[in-house]
C-alpha cells in the first residue's frame, strides 16, 4: 500500500512538473514576443513571395521566441488579416518547423548533462528585478527570464518525478511489450506522440518527456524517434484551433501546416531504418557519438534533419500545396452571404503578440469602413424607392444598424484585451484613435437607420419628395460618397498621410451644399407655404445627410492623430 501511494504521489508530481515546464515555455515565448514588439510584426510582414526567404524568416522567428505554435498562429493571423498571402505563409510555416528543433537541442544539451536547474533559481531573481522595471521591454525580458527558469526547473522536477519502473517490472514489461513489433510498433508510437502533443498543446513538452523516457531506458531510440515524428503531427492542432474561427485563408494556412508534417512523417516511416542509420552517421560526424548523451543528441538531430529534409523537398511545391488546401477547404456558404461580419480579428480573443493585434484591428477597421460605405447605397435606394420596394431597403438599413453595433462591440472588445503596457507609444496612440473611429462608424450605421425611419414616417403621412428635391438630395449623396472615398483612402494609408486636405475639401463642399440648398428651400417656402410639410421633410433629410458628413470627417481626423 505505501508503495502504491508513493507511485500515485510521483505521478501527481510529474503532472505538476509538466505544468511548470509548459507554463515556463509559455512565459518564455510570450516575454520574447513582447520584447520584440513591433519589430517582430514588421519582420514577418516584410516577407516577399520568395519561399526560401519565408523559410528563413520562420526559422529565425521561431528560434527567437522558442515556439513554433506561436509563430504558426501568428502567420495564420497574418493570412487572416491579408498581410501575407497563403504561399508566403506556407514558407514561413516550414521554417517554423525547423526553428522549433532548437528547443530539443537546448533540453538535450543543458537539461540532462548540466544541472541548469541550480542556476535557474538565482537567475529567477534577475528575472524578478527586470519584471518590476518601469521600462516595458525590460519587464518583457524579465518575463522571458522567469519563463526560462521555470522551464528548466520543470524539466528537473519531471526527471525526478518519473516513476522508477525498475521497481515495477510488470509496468516496464507492459511498455516494452509494444516495442520490437516492426512497423506496427513504429505506427503505435507515432500515434502516441501525436495524441500526447495534441493534449499538451506543446511539441517542446512532448519532446522533453520523450527524452526523459529515453534517458531512463523506458523506450528505445527507435520508438523515441517514432514519438518525435508523431509530435510533429500533433503540434499542428494549435494552428488549426486558432484558425477554426478565422476566414477561409486562415484555415487553409493551418491545413498547410498539417499537410507539411503528415507528408514528412509518411516518407520517414517508409524509410524508417535507413533514416535512423543516417542520423547515427550524422551524430558521429559532428562528434556527438560514443557518450551517454548520444541517444539524446540523436533524437535532437533526428528532429532537425527531419524538418530540414522535409522543407528541402516541399519548399519547391508551395504553389501545389496551396492548390491542394484550397481544393480541400472551400469557402463556407455563410462566408459568401450578404451579412457583413468580422473578417480579420476572428472570435478567438486577442492574439499573444500585442503589436500584431494592433495590426489586425487596423485591417478590421478598414473592413468596417467598407461596410458603412455599403450602407450609403441602401440609403440612396430607400430614398428612390417606390411602392413596396421601400420595405426591402428599410429592412437592409435596420440590419446594417445592428451589424455596425455588433462590429463596433467586437472590435472594442478585442482592443480591450490587448496588453497596452508593452506597446510602443505610437501603437497606444493608434488604439486611442481606433476607439474614436469605430464609435463614429457606428454612428454612421445609426444615421442610415435614422434616415429610414424618417422616410417611413413621411410615407405613413403620405409625404413624398418631388423631382427637384430628389435631384438635390442625389447631389448631396454624391458628395457624401466622395467623402467616404476620402475616408477609405485615409484609413488604408494611415501610416503615410500627414494631412487630410482631401477630407476637409469634401466636408466643406457638403456643408456649403447643405447651406445652399437649405437657404434656397426656405426662400421657396415663403412663396409656397402650402408645401410646408414636404419642405420640412426635405430639410430634415438634408440635415441627416450633412450629419453623416460630420461623422466621416471625424474619422479622418482620428486617423491624423496617430
Amino acid at each position: 500500500m505505501p508503495h502504491i501511494c508513493s507511485m500515485i504521489m510521483m505521478i501527481i508530481s510529474l503532472f505538476g512538473a509538466l505544468g511548470m515546464f509548459l507554463f515556463g515555455m509559455n512565459m518564455l515565448s510570450s516575454g520574447l514576443q513582447k520584447a520584440a514588439g513591433a519589430g517582430l510584426r514588421k519582420f514577418v510582414a516584410s516577407i516577399t513571395s520568395n519561399p526560401l526567404k519565408g523559410v528563413l524568416t520562420g526559422m529565425g522567428v521561431t528560434a527567437a521566441i522558442q515556439s513554433s505554435s506561436a509563430t504558426t498562429v501568428m502567420v495564420v493571423s497574418f493570412v487572416s488579416a491579408g498581410i501575407l498571402t497563403l504561399t508566403q505563409a506556407i514558407g514561413v510555416i516550414m521554417g517554423a518547423n525547423i526553428g522549433t528543433t532548437m528547443t530539443a537541442w537546448i533540453v538535450s544539451i543543458f537539461g540532462f548533462k548540466a544541472d541548469i536547474a541550480a542556476l535557474a533559481v538565482p537567475l529567477m531573481a534577475v528575472g524578478f528585478i527586470l519584471s518590476i522595471s518601469k521600462n516595458g521591454k525590460a519587464r518583457s525580458l524579465g518575463e522571458a527570464v522567469v519563463g526560462f527558469c521555470l522551464l528548466f526547473l520543470g524539466l528537473s522536477f519531471m526527471k525526478s518525478s518519473v516513476p522508477d519502473l525498475s521497481e515495477t517490472p510488470e509496468a516496464l514489461a507492459f511498455i516494452t511489450n509494444f516495442s520490437g513489433k516492426g512497423i506496427a510498433s513504429v505506427l503505435l508510437f507515432v500515434l502516441a506522440g501525436t495524441i500526447l502533443t495534441m493534449i499538451l498543446q506543446s511539441s517542446s513538452a512532448t519532446v522533453a518527456l520523450t527524452l526523459i523516457f529515453l534517458d531512463m531506458g523506458y523506450i528505445g531510440f527507435d520508438m523515441a524517434a517514432a514519438m518525435v515524428l508523431g509530435e510533429n503531427i500533433g503540434t499542428t492542432i494549435t494552428a488549426n484551433i486558432a484558425a477554426a474561427m478565422g476566414n477561409v485563408n486562415a484555415r487553409r494556412a493551418a491545413l498547410a501546416h498539417t499537410v507539411f508534417n503528415v507528408f514528412g512523417v509518411i516518407w520517414v516511416i517508409c524509410l524508417f531504418k535507413p533514416f535512423l542509420s543516417l542520423i547515427a552517421v550524422l551524430v558521429n560526424m559532428v562528434g556527438l557519438g560514443g557518450s551517454e548523451q548520444t541517444p539524446l543528441y540523436s533524437i535532437s538531430m533526428l528532429h532537425t534533419v527531419f524538418n530540414l529534409i522535409n522543407t528541402g523537398i516541399l519548399v519547391w511545391f508551395c504553389p501545389q500545396i496551396e492548390k491542394l488546401v484550397c481544393f480541400i477547404i472551400r469557402p463556407r456558404a455563410k462566408d459568401a452571404d450578404d451579412n457583413p461580419k468580422l473578417m480579420y480579428i476572428g472570435q478567438g480573443g486577442a492574439v499573444s503578440t500585442p503589436e500584431l493585434a494592433v495590426s489586425e484591428a487596423e485591417k478590421e477597421i478598414i473592413h468596417f469602413g467598407q461596410v458603412v460605405c455599403e450602407d450609403l447605397e441602401y440609403v440612396r435606394l430607400a430614398i428612390h424607392a417606390r411602392g413596396n420596394d421601400f420595405a426591402k431597403w428599410r429592412e437592409k438599413l435596420v440590419k446594417y444598424e445592428e451589424v455596425t453595433d455588433n462590429i463596433e462591440y467586437e472590435i472594442a472588445n478585442f482592443l480591450n484585451r490587448i496588453d497596452r503596457s508593452v506597446l510602443s507609444e505610437r501603437s497606444n496612440n493608434k488604439i486611442r484613435a481606433m476607439y474614436r473611429i469605430i464609435s463614429e462608424m457606428e454612428s454612421l450605421g445609426d444615421s442610415g437607420e435614422s434616415i429610414s425611419r424618417l422616410l417611413e414616417r413621411a410615407r405613413d403621412h403620405s409625404q413624398k419628395l418631388g423631382k427637384r428635391h430628389i435631384e438635390e438630395i442625389d447631389s448631396m449623396l454624391a458628395l457624401i460618397s466622395e467623402a467616404y472615398d476620402a475616408m477609405s483612402y485615409n484609413l488604408k494609408n494611415s501610416e503615410e498621410i500627414k494631412e487630410i486636405d482631401n477630407a476637409y475639401k469634401i466636408e466643406n463642399a457638403i456643408n456649403d451644399r447643405r447651406t445652399q440648398l437649405r437657404d434656397a428651400e426656405l426662400k421657396l417656402l415663403e412663396e409656397h407655404p402650402e408645401e410646408y410639410f414636404e419642405s420640412v421633410f426635405y430639410l430634415d433629410l438634408l440635415e441627416r445627410l450633412e450629419e453623416m458628413g460630420d461623422y466621416i470627417i471625424n474619422i479622418s481626423q482620428a486617423v491624423l492623430l496617430v
